[in-house]
């Protein structure tokens, strides 16, 4: 039995670690750690889960998660996990970050991007990207896993198994679409419902801390126009991505490469992802359309941001670390409607 423990358990995507968990035959969720909650009987924060667990929120405490632990879910805002998953590794626990902190390889990128230098640089190159389908086998040795980002695994999942396909030098452009939790729980003007209800709104245009880690992850093979929007629902995200390749082709031989993976769905030529057929489930869906006109070929992706984007990714990660059923506890149906 996974005895497992979580560092920032409140937020939207420590919640949803939580809900999993808790249909998890393989793992005990041993330990909750927060800097405010301390004291304070889960019941108390987390109605959600009223009845489902008994455990009281303790002061983070590396040595004795470490100790109670076996693996660590650190579910911090960004740039808060660097201290926390440095000495949780150093005492001897497995950590699994669902942050940005340890996503990017070159920490310039990082500081250019998040405003600071990265403060524990040298667990960078041992830190593993958390993308199940193309790290699988790293994952399951890692001290450190970095879960990506929401938007990542929707846009990654979705070019990686083209990259080789004859692309063209036109940036690719990426149009995504989020509901509100994938800005977390933090309070803030444009997600109020009088302002995001009935609005789309983009935003960071050109600036999205989500790009260097989405050209890290193609390879830096190709150069990328991402531009997220935010909409009026909870959860979800839905990526339009545009290419211009040399000549089109058929995507479905180079798709081939997930005809084993059991949280990536290949719809294939016409058939379009919807959100209503992943929320709360672990899947992401692609399809695509050639246009004959243009000469582009568009992708589509859905993905839920907190299981598929987030929590779900983050299990299958730490399935995988303990030579589990990399299944195990996300056999998840959509929530549809």
């Amino acid at each position: 039995m996974i005895r497992v423990g979580i560092v920032g358990a409140t937020g939207y995507g420590g919640r949803e670690i939580i809900r999993v968990l808790l249909g998890h035959a393989g793992s005990k969720l041993t330990m909750l750690a927060s800097t405010s909650r301390v004291g304070q009987h889960a019941d108390e924060v987390l109605p959600a889960f009223r009845g489902a667990t008994d455990l009281t929120f303790e002061a983070y405490d590396a040595k004795k998660l470490a100790s109670e632990c076996d693996v660590v879910f650190i579910a911090v805002p960004s740039k808060e996990s660097m201290e926390p998953a440095a000495e949780l590794v150093a005492e001897g626990a497995r950590v699994i970050d669902i942050g940005p902190d340890f996503r990017l390889k070159d920490p310039h990128a990082w500081e250019l991007y998040y405003g600071t230098p990265h403060r524990v640089r040298d667990l960078l190159p041992d830190a593993v990207y958390g993308l199940v389908p193309w790290y699988r086998e790293a994952i399951k040795n890692a001290s450190l896993v970095a879960v990506p980002g929401c938007y990542p695994i929707s846009i990654i999942l979705a070019l990686r198994p083209i990259l080789d396909a004859g692309l063209s030098d036109v940036p690719i452009v990426i149009d995504a679409i989020s509901g509100a939790s994938g800005a977390g729980r933090g309070l803030a003007e444009g997600l109020h419902f009088a302002e995001l209800n009935e609005n789309v709104r983009a935003y960071k245009l050109g600036v999205h801390q989500h790009v260097p880690e989405i050209e890290q992850e193609l390879q830096y093979k190709t150069v990328v126009q991402f531009t997220p929007h935010v909409g009026p629902y909870t959860r979800g995200i839905l990526s339009t991505i545009t290419v211009r390749p040399k000549h089109l082709f058929d995507p479905a031989p180079y798709f081939e490469v997930y005809k084993n993976e059991p949280f990536v769905r290949v719809l294939g030529e016409g058939t379009l992802p919807e959100l209503n057929h992943v929320r709360g489930s672990n899947y992401t869906d692609v399809g695509w359309k050639r246009d004959e006109r243009t000469g582009n070929l568009l992708l589509v992706s859905a993905v839920d941001n907190l299981m598929g984007g987030t929590a779900g990714m983050a299990v299958q990660c730490m399935n995988l670390m303990f030579g589990l059923d990399e299944a195990e506890g996300l056999r998840i149906g959509a929530l549809s409607p």
